[in-house]
């Protein structure tokens, strides 16, 4: 890394979340090495066009990502990057709970998981820590780890068939159990996913299935860490 400066990307669709960044990351009383941010992006498919046109690690140090994208969503990013760049950090973002989509993030290789309540002097310190190679993981997303390996241990025992919460879902499924929670019908997702009504509808199925859920009510409160009644 660059001791001249932190080369930033910043990946969100809201300029008002860019531009209060930017802010906090350019602020002077943060020291050096100065934050500077490099390029922002607005989709998913614009950050890996910036990434690409920067050459990767060769001009960045760290990109920092929303979850919630247009387009390619901000997991789908994240895995495209780790493929074609494994070596530049990525730090997401999100208004989502640690609880349900850190554990994911890092599970797919995010060097931190951050939400973007977060204040700014921790918003810099993750910046730099994942920047100069290290991984930066708040006390709710350490807890939210600890949790998933705990259940993960607790589904290996488990009667076959029996539900395995979020952390068993795949990968296409948790794009739908984002989706649904984010209140999107079924043929709203799948015009998004590119996705047929009726493979969408499959995989809410099991989503179901694996969480325990009875409707996408449920659902929403298990996204949001309230348990149902």
């Amino acid at each position: 890394m660059s001791t001249a400066s932190v080369r930033v990307l910043i990946g969100d669709d809201h300029r008002i979340v860019r531009e209060g960044l930017k802010q906090v990351l350019g602020d002077p009383a943060n020291g050096l090495p100065e934050i500077v941010v490099a390029a922002e992006a607005t989709g998913g498919q614009e950050v890996l066009d910036q990434v690409a046109g920067l050459g990767g690690t060769a001009g960045l140090e760290l990109v920092l990502l929303d979850i919630a994208m247009p387009g390619m969503d901000g997991l789908e990013v994240l895995q495209a990057l780790r493929t074609a760049w494994p070596g530049l950090p990525v730090l997401m973002l999100s208004t989502y709970p640690e609880r349900q989509y850190a554990v994911r993030c890092i599970q797919m290789g995010a060097a931190g998981y951050l939400h973007k309540s977060a204040d700014p002097d921790d918003m810099v310190a993750a910046v730099r820590k994942v920047a100069a190679g290290g991984r930066y993981l708040t006390e709710a997303t350490a807890q939210a780890l600890a949790g998933a390996v705990e259940r993960t241990g607790v589904v290996r025992s488990a009667q076959q068939g029996m539900p395995a919460g979020v952390d068993a879902l795949s990968y296409r499924e948790h794009q739908v159990f984002r989706l649904l929670t984010a209140g999107q019908s079924v043929g709203e997702i799948g015009a998004q996913l590119k996705l047929a009504p009726n493979t969408v509808s499959t995989y809410r199925a099991r989503i179901l299935e694996k969480t325990g859920a009875r409707n996408d009510v449920e659902l929403a409160l298990l996204a949001r860490g309230t348990p149902a009644e």
